[in-house]
């Protein structure tokens, strides 16, 4: 057969000696990618990064990078790169050129190879599979990178936390968590994100674009890893399991932030106060303590919240909802954290224990601000007249003393408190005078 490196005509693009061949006829939508048979070629690694490739010629470029200079420049941006089809390929972000549009849910990309590689998701190809383990991948650069973990490939070392990664650009990302620099902008809101991707996910939520649906509960998702996460809060599965305390994860990433709670490991320190937290996201939303910032606002009272979360639980007060239900003694709670906690009033457990004066809390952030007791240490300082308390919820109950704010209301008399203690005493006192009323309620009370 001749090789043709790229055809084009009127109705049909063929790409030749690629791994995979797409072919898009007018008016039709992509063939499945052909993927040829595997060739029997011997890897070539570099012995700078670790990198491997299929040739002796794709090894001798690619060393280029180590050895000198990149002589092709970006006009716009300034990077550089080895040669002038990375270059090319490099501008088209800059200017927006994306020909190769999935005719499956409308989303373009720079060239064909990634087109091929995304149809994968919306059929679920995976043909690239690890000999070792047999676990599939849609993109052979997602198993070559796969491959590294059985083979402990991790050159590439953290110098503030020591964490290990198999490639620099993770490393490069990683570091960004420690410094707090987010290079991506998104244009709408404003918001700042470490890397490219987090930006892409960011923007879906604006256009409202969500094209991955549960088939259980109907929800949507604007991508296909969120959807296979949520699936498995149907399904029960969790894969990754802490080999401390036999907890178990639905996700990797879950797992790594629980390890750290055994180890004490808090790798990521705010700037200004120098707390430490064991994850970024911790992190991020401590920032907003500092910062006042709160980005998520209730569309029916106005209240702001640090994260999109606290005010998904904030809403049920307004609905009402309460989805998760004790299954003793049948007691509803807004989220599942504090029906953990409730269930561990029927069990008993108090897994956390204070060294100082051996009193036991059921969870870990109750141990915690028991401690400042015996160190007197109050981190929580209001700035309005500079005094300090123990915990976050003391200082926020305490800055409504100046902003006279009184959140909860009475639905029988609607009077308002300030916090939800006095709004429960106020509420005995309606009790009691419908028991007053009725004297053969209170012969039954």
């Amino acid at each position: 057969m001749e090789e043709i490196s790229e055809l084009v005509t009127s109705n049909i693009t063929v790409f030749n000696n690629v791994d995979s061949i797409t072919q898009t006829f007018s008016g039709e939508k992509p063939l499945a990618s052909e993927t040829l048979v595997n060739r029997n070629i011997p890897e070539y690694c570099c012995e700078i990064c670790k990198k491997t490739f299929f040739s002796e010629h794709e090894l001798f470029t690619h060393k280029e990078i180590h050895n000198r200079e990149n002589p092709c420049h970006c006009d716009i941006c300034g990077k550089s790169f080895i040669s002038n089809s990375v270059l090319t390929k490099h501008q088209k972000t800059h200017t927006g050129g994306k020909p190769y549009h999935c005719e499956i849910c409308g989303k373009p990309f720079i060239n064909n190879s990634d087109l091929v590689i995304h149809i994968r998701s919306h059929t679920g190809e995976k043909p690239y599979s690890c000999d070792i383990c047999a676990k599939s991948f849609v993109s052979d650069s997602n198993l070559t990178r796969h491959k590294k973990i059985h083979a402990g490939g991790s050159s590439f070392l953290c110098e503030v936390c020591g964490k290990s990664f198999i490639e620099n650009s993770n490393l490069v990302l990683h570091k960004r968590g420690h410094t707090g620099e987010k290079l991506y902008h998104c244009e709408i809101c404003g918001k700042y994100f470490i890397n490219i991707n987090d930006l892409n996910r960011h923007r879906k939520i604006h256009i409202g674009e969500k094209l991955f649906d549960c088939d259980i509960c109907g929800k949507s998702f604007t991508d296909n890893l969120s959807l296979v996460i949520h699936i498995r809060s149907h399904t029960g599965e969790k894969l990754f399991h802490c080999e401390t305390c036999g907890k178990s994860f639905s996700v990797n990433s879950s797992l790594v932030v629980h390890k750290r709670r055994h180890s004490g490991e808090k790798p990521y320190r705010c700037e200004i106060c120098e707390k430490s937290f064991v994850s970024n996201s911790d992190l991020n939303r401590h920032r907003r303590i500092h910062s006042g910032e709160k980005p998520y606002r209730c569309e029916i009272c106005g209240k702001a919240f640090i994260e999109n979360s606290k005010l998904l639980i904030h809403i049920r007060s307004h609905t009402g909802e309460k989805p998760y239900g004790c299954d003793i003694c049948g007691k509803a709670f807004v989220d599942n954290g504090d029906l953990t906690r409730h269930s561990k009033i029927h069990t008993g457990e108090k897994s956390c224990y204070c060294e100082i004066c051996g009193k036991s809390f059921t969870q870990h952030s109750s141990l915690v601000i028991h401690i400042r007791s015996h160190t007197g240490e109050k981190p929580y300082c209001c700035e309005l007249c500079e005094k300090s308390f123990v915990s976050h919820g003391d200082l926020t109950k305490h800055k409504r003393i100046h902003t006279g704010e009184k959140p909860y209301q009475c639905k029988i008399c609607e009077k308002s408190f300030a916090n939800n203690r006095d709004l429960t005493r106020h509420k005995r006192r309606h009790t009691a005078e419908k028991l007053c009323h009725n004297p053969q309620m209170l012969s039954q009370w």
